[in-house]
């Protein structure tokens, strides 16, 4: 055990706490347990290391992955039983996924251990669903997403900017100091922001592997699925990549990857817990519902950069953007007359060419623009809205 500790040492001496991400205020730290999953590579381990090193004695706190080599000899339950009787009283376990039947251990722990705080990760956010249901009395479960433009104007450029409210937004009271033009800002977000490690020479190829393992190994896994299934899906993925915003059309798109229309469905819910894909759904059931789906989109625009690199549609992205930054304060539905509703609000995307036409009559409708550094009455900068957590 002296080797997890020395290895816990390593990685808080190179994790830096000057920014945090939104979702760290929301969590209750001091539960008992607590589960962070999201998909892969959207920050969460940095967020258990940062607040080890901010807020915990380290002699009585251990950070462990999961898939160490520590685990080929000896159980999570093993190591529970020895770290608390050496006094242990908080225990860090990322990636819980790579560890089999954690969810029952987990549970054995907690019951058995009852002055252990455990805290742990997912990012395999198909399995860890299924198992967190298991323990969903005694652990509150935090979902995690990538970063947004004001997070990555802040970890790449050293640009600090408030989160801004919806109301905010849509009075075009947006400050953003030190930023005489964000679109140049903007541009490089969306094709390389919104993962943490956007900023690494190795981006594209990281990101790649991301969608690879996902594809390849979590839904497999999860879905008893063949590689051949795995190719179809990957297919899939590159066919919403380079479509305009659009509502499927299952059998055409089961006829353009070789599969039967029943499959299509499915297809969508398992991308979609993987943090591939987002469903735009109606006021029926709301993003959390179980609305109709009106629209298919890939979960943020990097994936679209990585996929579709000289094909990915402009509204597309603009679309893939709005819905991507709001959904995670708010219910984000589908609109009759514009694109997209939320609280009320009617919202049209387009260019900066984009008219008032169709949402002409509409009270609380406001037009989307991109390609603009500012806005005006109900005219709102595409961007602005990337501000909002």
């Amino acid at each position: 055990m002296d080797t997890l500790f020395e290895k816990q040492q390593r990685l808080l001496d190179f994790v830096s706490t000057d920014f945090v991400r939104y979702k760290y205020d929301e969590i209750a730290w001091n539960s008992r347990m607590l589960a962070l999953i999201g998909p892969r590579g959207v920050g969460k381990t940095t967020m258990f290391l940062q607040h080890i090193k901010m807020h915990h004695n380290i002699a009585d706190t251990l950070y462990v992955m999961a898939d160490s080599t520590y685990f080929t000899t000896h159980t999570l339950l093993e190591l529970a039983d020895k770290f608390y009787k050496h006094g242990g009283k908080n225990l860090y376990i990322d990636e819980i996924h790579k560890y089999t039947n954690w969810s029952r251990e987990l549970k054995e722990i907690y019951d058995s251990y009852p002055t252990l705080k455990l805290a742990f990760t997912g990012s395999s956010v198909l399995d860890i669903t299924k198992g967190v249901a298991d323990l969903s009395r005694r652990a509150p479960v935090y979902h995690m997403q990538g970063l947004s433009f004001r997070e990555f104007l802040r970890i790449a450029h050293g640009i600090v900017v408030q989160q801004h409210s919806l109301d905010q937004i849509l009075s075009n009271n947006i400050s953003l100091p030190g930023v005489e033009h964000p679109l140049p800002l903007f541009e490089e977000y969306l094709k390389k922001g919104y993962y943490p490690f956007g900023t690494d020479v190795a981006f594209e190829l990281e990101l790649e592997e991301i969608v690879n393992k996902t594809i390849e190994v979590d839904i497999p896994n999860y879905a008893e699925m063949n590689m051949g299934t795995a190719r179809k899906l990957k297919q899939l993925l590159g066919v919403i990549s380079k479509s305009v915003p659009f509502k499927p059309v299952k059998k055409t798109l089961a006829e353009i990857i070789g599969v039967s229309r029943n499959d299509i469905s499915d297809y969508f819910i398992l991308l979609e817990r993987a943090g591939l894909i987002a469903q735009l759904r109606d006021a029926t059931g709301g993003i959390r519902g179980l609305g109709k789906v009106e629209k298919v989109y890939l979960d943020n625009t990097n994936l679209a950069y990585m996929l579709a690199p000289n094909d990915s549609d402009t509204g597309n992205i603009r679309e893939t953007f709005f819905n991507n930054q709001m959904r995670v304060k708010h219910d984000v539905i589908s609109s009759n007359k514009g694109d997209f509703k939320i609280d009320g609000y009617t919202f049209e995307v387009g260019g900066r060419k984009k008219g008032q036409k169709q949402i002409a009559g509409i009270e609380n409708a406001f037009v989307v623009k991109d390609n603009i550094e500012s806005g005006s009455g109900n005219i709102i900068p595409l961007w602005a809205f990337g501000l909002n957590y």
